[in-house]
């Protein structure tokens, strides 16, 4: 049975749901298996790739990274909690300015398009050789090159999780959760197999202190730095040390983007998810490195430095049966968490070119929502076809995808510490602040954060002239990447005054009728009434009350019609203009900070009053909450705020429905 009409004429007058790229929100668990789907998965290459470069004393700076992660974690909670959709463009854009922050985040999109690449690469490296020692082992004389296998494998991961987020982060993130679930367990089993081994050899010694001594710096790891006298120098040994196992941090940028879906109370989860994060990644990355170079003889090992994982556990104590089928279990884990950082850095790049987009720096083309799943779909596009490209490029070389990735992690980190670092002295509304501060004279000194930025900039100097080919691949994309912005900046400068960049953009679907299952409203949902963006504090307290395991929220606005108009069928401009626009923007906005998704809807009636209360019968709303004064202003020909109306609810008035 249907309800009763909004308008005189309700089999013609539509009304209009409104839906844009806003997330569905998602537990610190899930945002958690995300991040460390990049940056947990690094342990099954960091290892090969910063012994190349220093030796054994590799394993400690490894482990020194994974510390000093602590450090970086607490400058992306700061930031985030100055933000609702944080990252490095917001926090530099605000504190060193917008040329600053388009350099700062072309190179932290060129760290995202190589963080597929190498991870899902690795993971093609790991199981093109376990192809091959099970072929011998079999007695077949099957071969595969193990870094052909690695470019194809690669490209088809990046196709299945281009798919994945396409249709959503709550997809995707689902798949991060479970392939950590599945890295767990091998992390444990190594963790305990370890040990067990070390104690039934009499034990082994640990690798050489990362003293400057005992660092072998080679000809190739010191780049332009070679054969200078700069590298004679114990400071700047240590320094270039430090940028070649900062790899082993990579993916921690994608903590600021995936805050912006992280659930309620955003900042608490926030903590819980960095600290998740960091510790998890200390106990596999960092330990696990240290066991491959105590287990591992040193004539062997060089020979595992693209699978040093697999050679860790070839090398256990126990039944050759038995480490096989570990080994394989080994790899399989391995493909999975590497191949999840392909959905890592998708999920990453997507989030930070969103927040370019809505600064008016990237074409609205871009943002143009999935008309199904309402994603950015067009970025998604773009950057897997890069992320193919640089597979495709790359042959397989793990060595040489590191050393190049190398460039985007250091600067993006640096920049975004020093623009933290700059908004502590501009405001002073952080909910959240880096510890170890101190006053002089009624004056704050940020001392912890000042001495991390510091070092993260030292690190970045030394990986500009001891990394040549991330230097020059890095660089040449940024400034490629630069240019591109800086073009698309101009051609929404272009664009008529009317038309702002910064709103989001919505998908509109026309109905002839209001229902839960339009709305995807439960039987009980709370239904609130706006129409000022400034005027929006009962929103706010109905976002910071409700209990979304129980309750909906659905947010409406009226378009005020003429009783004559009310016999049309309107048009989409007049049931939706930028008036709408512009206030389900903020609406969005808030409900980001919350955490907690709301639906939205415009209702086309010549009664506000009645379209509110008849509303909320039709979706069987629990509540009706709207902050208005009794007598509403008419609309002015701009398109002004205000309604007209004699059956009007009090300010704050709530209607609950039995």
């Amino acid at each position: 049975m249907k309800g009763p009409s909004l308008s005189r004429s309700s089999t013609t007058a539509k009304v209009v749901v409104a839906t844009t790229v806003a997330p569905t929100f998602i537990s610190f668990w899930r945002a958690a298996a995300i991040v460390l789907s990049d940056l947990a998965s690094t342990m099954y290459y960091i290892g090969g790739i910063t012994e190349q470069a220093m030796g054994k004393p590799a394993a400690w700076m490894v482990v020194a990274v994974m510390l000093f992660s602590y450090l970086v974690r607490s400058v992306y909670m700061e930031s985030c909690s100055m933000f609702v959709r944080g990252g490095v463009y917001v926090v530099v854009k605000d504190s060193i300015g917008p040329t600053v922050a388009k350099l700062s985040v072309s190179s932290l999109v060129v760290d995202y398009i190589l963080t597929g690449p190498i991870s899902s690469v690795s993971a093609g490296q790991y199981l093109g050789r376990l192809l091959n020692e099970l072929s011998g082992a079999l007695g077949e004389h099957w071969r595969t090159d193990p870094n052909a296998f690695a470019v194809f494998f690669s490209i088809a991961v990046t196709g299945y999780f281009w798919w994945s987020n396409i249709k959503g982060v709550p997809e995707s993130s689902t798949k991060a959760l479970r392939i950590m679930q599945v890295t767990t367990v091998m992390v444990v089993a190594l963790l305990v197999w370890c040990p067990i081994t070390l104690l039934l050899r009499g034990g082994a010694q640990l690798p050489p202190a990362p003293t400057p001594a005992n660092l072998r710096l080679t000809r190739e790891s010191l780049g332009w730095l070679a054969g200078t006298q700069w590298a004679n120098l114990s400071f700047v040994v240590m320094l270039v040390a430090l940028g070649h196992s900062l790899l082993a941090m990579s993916g921690f940028e994608t903590l600021a983007q995936v805050y912006r879906e992280i659930a309620y109370p955003k900042l608490k989860n926030l903590r819980l998810t960095a600290n998740l994060v960091c510790t998890y990644a200390l106990f596999s990355t960092g330990l696990i490195s240290v066991f491959a170079v105590m287990i591992i003889p040193d004539a062997t090992r060089s020979r595992y430095y693209d699978n040093m994982i697999g050679g860790l556990v070839m090398n256990l104590a126990g039944p050759e049966l038995l480490k096989l089928g570990f080994h394989i279990f080994v790899v399989i884990v391995g493909a999975l968490i590497l191949s999840g950082a392909v959905n890592t850095s998708l999920i990453g790049v997507n989030g930070v070119l969103n927040r370019v987009a809505e600064d008016g720096v990237l074409i609205d083309w871009f943002r143009k929502p999935h008309r199904k799943y309402g994603t950015t779909y067009r970025i998604l596009n773009t950057m897997a076809l890069l992320q193919i490209a640089t597979i495709i490029a790359s042959r397989g070389d793990v060595y040489l995808l590191g050393e190049a990735y190398a460039f985007g992690v250091v600067w993006s980190f640096a920049l975004k510490a020093l623009g933290v670092l700059v908004l502590r002295y501009q405001r002073h509304d952080q909910e959240y602040k880096f510890p170890l501060n101190f006053k002089i004279g009624g004056r704050e000194i940020p001392l912890g954060l000042a001495v991390t930025t510091l070092i993260l900039f030292l690190v970045a100097i030394a990986n500009l002239f001891s990394k040549k080919i991330a230097t020059i691949y890095g660089v040449s994309f940024t400034i490629v990447l630069y240019t591109l912005f800086l073009i698309s900046e101009r051609v929404n400068a272009n664009k008529k005054a009317g038309e702002r960049a910064d709103l989001e953009k919505f998908n509109l679907d026309h109905q002839p009728e209001i229902s839960t299952a339009t709305l995807h409203a439960r039987p009980g949902c709370v239904l609130v009434a706006v129409r000022e963006y400034k005027r929006m504090w009962h929103l706010q307290r109905v976002l910071e009350k409700t209990n979304m395991r129980r309750q909906d929220i659905v947010v409406m606005t009226v378009r005020q019609m003429s009783s004559g108009a009310a016999e049309y069928d309107l048009r989409n401009d007049q049931l939706f203009a930028s008036y709408e626009q512009e206030l389900f923007s903020h609406v969005v906005a808030m409900a980001e900070k919350e955490g907690k998704p709301v639906e939205l809807l415009v209702v086309p009636a010549v009664d506000p009053f009645d379209a509110m209360v008849q509303t909320a019968a039709r979706l069987k709303a629990s509540r009706l909450v709207q902050a208005y004064p009794s007598a509403w202003r008419p609309r002015s020909s701009r398109g002004g705020s205000g309604w007209r109306g004699s059956n009007c609810l009090r300010p704050g008035m709530h209607f609950r429905w039995r």
